[in-house]
């Protein structure tokens, strides 16, 4: 008879979130995991293969936490403009927050240590960015198309601004004890969208 997991694979899979995106994927040995998931290093193998797949199911499961909420900011009926700058602010706010500066984003984090080396997180990190600029794009040529944007901006090249943008501001924001920093820049950049 075969045996029942003895721990929620899901709960698992959020404690290893956590702990990667709090370490990182290098300083994240197999036995933290063991230690923090308050599971067996042969429990973790069957459940969800090695360390790096672990890491990589983590990484989706962040991304499918911050996705939805993001398309909700930037489909809502209505003028789209207040919508891009809110989300700009947003990001801003979070990213000098004392609070949540230090473990950053966990995209951000694994383009900056894994992406130039590791194909598959490469692949997942892309994927990320371009969602994030397909839903700004998108929020763009509709405020083009209500006339909130001047028709001589191109909404493509500004989303591709603002993506770059938003990811500077999780790696400043992370880095840099000056909130200001990331406030500054936030608003300069929404400038352009006048």
């Amino acid at each position: 008879m075969a045996r029942t997991k003895e721990f929620d694979p899901e709960a698992a899979l959020q404690a290893a979130l956590e702990l990667f995106w709090r370490r990182g994927y290098e300083a994240t040995s197999m036995s933290d995991l063991v230690a923090h998931l308050g599971i067996g290093r042969a429990s973790i193998y069957a459940t969800f293969g090695s360390k790096h797949e672990l890491y990589l199911r983590a990484l989706e499961r962040y991304q499918e936490s911050c996705d939805p909420q993001l398309l909700r900011e930037l489909s809502q009926p209505g003028p789209a403009l207040p919508s891009v700058r809110a989300v700009v602010r947003r990001f801003a706010a979070e990213s000098a927050d004392a609070g949540r500066r230090l473990s950053g984003c966990f995209v951000v984090n694994t383009a900056a240590e894994l992406a130039a080396h590791d194909p598959a997180a490469a692949r997942r990190v892309e994927h990320s960015w371009d969602h994030i600029e397909t839903l700004l794009h998108s929020a763009l040529v509709r405020a083009q198309a209500q006339g909130e944007l001047p028709a001589d901006r191109d909404p493509l090249t500004l989303a591709r601004m603002l993506l770059v943008l938003l990811q500077g501001l999780r790696v400043v924001g992370k880095a840099s004890a000056d909130p200001g920093r990331v406030r500054d820049a936030a608003e300069q950049a929404l400038a352009l969208l006048d």
